[in-house]
């Protein structure tokens, strides 16, 4: 799982990035909020069944990558995040965004930089 630092990482953050792919392999990349429970993220939002991510998971491309990630200092130049690959899934959930159809997303590996306790690539068990 994710050390404590990353932990606290994710709780301090509002917005994620979140890469889905369509079914003629076209990526798409697009700022997400989130919940966090510990063992995975729940991806939500206004008309959320009608926008690409939504879509693309629904018809079968479960594969995703979700990255958090700041700059905690631009003098000096400090950077610092989370990578996340995952499998999403669509699910009814009440959250950041109300009730309704939310993409779970389980992390598989996560790469986390600039910050006390990152982890160089941990695999998550299932």
């Amino acid at each position: 799982m994710f050390t404590t630092a990353e932990i606290d990482y994710i709780h301090s953050q509002r917005l994620a990035r979140l890469a889905t792919v369509d079914s003629d392999g076209q990526p798409d990349a697009v700022a997400v909020g989130f919940d966090f429970d510990g063992k995975a993220f729940y991806i939500g939002g206004r008309n959320q069944t009608r926008t690409r991510k939504y879509k693309n998971v629904q018809s079968g491309q479960h594969k995703v990558a979700l990255v958090l990630d700041d700059l905690e200092s631009v003098s000096p130049w400090k950077p610092r995040g989370i990578r996340i690959y995952g499998v999403a899934e669509i699910v009814p959930h009440d959250g950041y965004a109300g009730k309704g159809d939310y993409l779970r997303i389980v992390p598989k590996l996560s790469w986390g930089w600039g910050f006390e306790g990152a982890s160089k690539r941990t695999a998550h068990a299932d």
